[in-house]
Parts: C-alpha cells; structure tokens; sequence
C-alpha cells in the first residue's frame, strides 16, 4: 500500500488525454510521493513518457491535444486559469532521454532559466552556477572551464549539466524520461547515484524501460499498460519493493520478469 502520512505532491483523478480522435491515455488516478523516486514503467506505446509531459503541462504544446480530468501539484490544479505555465514548468522541470545542452558555453546553459526569471547580478548567477554544479557532482570537473561549449562535454557530463540546468530554477520536481538511455553504464550509475542525492530535496519521476533500473533506483513504481480498448491505462502502483517481489497481477509479472514488453 502506498504510505497515507506520506506527503502528496502530484495527484491525478481520472485523467484522460487525447491526440485528436487517438486516446492515449484513460482514467489514470495516482498520487505522486513528495521527495521519493516514481518510476513510470511499461511496454512501448503505453503512454509513460505522455503521463510525464502531462505533469509539467508539455502537452499543451501540441495542437490536437485534448485532457480531461484533474491534477494537482500541492493541491493546485495545474489547470486552473490562474496558473502562469512558465512558473508551472519552472516548478516542475524536465530531464530528456538525450541530453540537450544548448550550443553554448557550460555557464550558459546554467543560467538561461535564472536569467529568463529576472535574475541578471553576476554574483547570484555564479552562486547558482557554482550551487547547480555541486548538486550534480560536475563541479570539480569543469570549474576552470566554465566557458567551454556545452557540447565538448561527454555524453555522461552533458546529461548532469542537463540535470543541473533544471535545477538552477530550483523547482518542486523533477521529470526524467528514459535519462540513462542513451548512456554507458559508468554515467549511468553516476546519475543514479545523483539521484539518490537529489530526492532528498526534489520529487523525482523517472520513465524507464529497465526493469533493474526502477528495482534499483526507485521508491514505488507505475506499471502502465494498454487496456482492452488499446488505450495506456495504470494497471498496478504500489511501493517498488512490493510490485517486484509480489505483484498483484499475471501481467504484472510477465512484465517485470521480461516475458513480454
């Protein structure tokens, strides 16, 4: 069962959304753990990384798309007309699968969130620079070398240099869909391990097709699925420990223990 004196940081109440005439994702009603690690796990096409961009409202960016339900950050509707989507999205930030640095130097790409929020001294940029790069393990890497192009940096590095430029605005929480993928398994364990160290300040959801990734690094875990209607539904959530050692369905199981998906 999911811990009641637990802090809730996002809820959603039957969440529908659509693309157009394709529903993608139905009824889906979960409560989001304030400063544990979600992980978001499913077979592909069952709407895990849609359930993630839903939650700092990149959906609103596509046209055709349509959501029905509710959700709440601390018990705000991110919907309500009162809701400035810039804040929202300061608040809740995104790590994508590959990193994407900006073409620009490593302190650029810190400060473009603070900077676009009115932030301009240089010695508040330096402390956030300097404060963001500590929080991801990168700064003793690159502190004499500030000004090199974001894009020299290794795979690994850019990721964490992605992760710090997400949390420069200090927002509630983090998203990463599928963050390690594109990684080697060394920069992987350094961005797990960072993880570890950012939940206990920042909510944090992950989106990942490893199963041993989400046992490891994750507090409770959503299986999603297509239902009967061949639409991403939530079939099991429940604290990771328990979803892998005793899940509650056949399906469940087959998922996890790589039968199928």
């Amino acid at each position: 069962m999911i811990e009641a004196e637990q802090k809730i940081k996002i809820r959603t109440v039957n969440l529908n959304l659509h693309y157009g005439s394709f529903h993608a994702l139905e009824d889906i009603s979960m409560d989001i753990q304030e400063c544990k690690i979600t992980a978001i796990i499913g077979p592909s096409g069952c709407g895990k990384s849609t359930l993630l961009r839903v939650f700092n409202r990149m959906n609103d960016l596509i046209p055709s798309c349509k959501t029905t339900g509710e959700i709440f950050l601390d018990e705000h509707s991110i919907y309500d007309k009162s809701v400035d989507v810039v804040e929202h999205r300061k608040k809740v930030g995104m790590v994508f699968q590959k990193p994407n640095v900006f073409p620009m130097s490593i302190y650029d790409n810190i400060v473009i969130g603070p900077r676009r929020h009115g932030i301009k001294g240089r010695r508040q940029l330096d402390e956030i620079v300097e404060r963001s790069l500590k929080q991801v393990a990168l700064w003793d890497e690159v502190k004499n070398e500030l000004y090199k192009p974001a894009p020299e940096l290794p795979a690994g590095a850019q990721q964490r240099l992605c992760i710090a430029r997400a949390i420069a605005v200090e927002p509630d929480v983090i998203l990463m869909d599928e963050s390690c993928s594109a990684l080697d398994p060394e920069s992987t364990a350094k961005i797990e391990e960072l993880m570890f160290e950012l939940v206990k300040k920042y909510t944090i959801i992950i989106v990942t097709h490893s199963m041993e990734q989400a046992r490891r690094v994750s507090d409770l875990s959503a299986f999603l699925m297509l239902n009967k209607n061949l639409v991403g539904s939530l079939h099991e959530y429940s604290p990771t420990h328990d979803l892998f050692s005793n899940p509650k369905s056949k399906v469940t199981e087959d998922y996890i223990t790589g039968r199928f998906g």
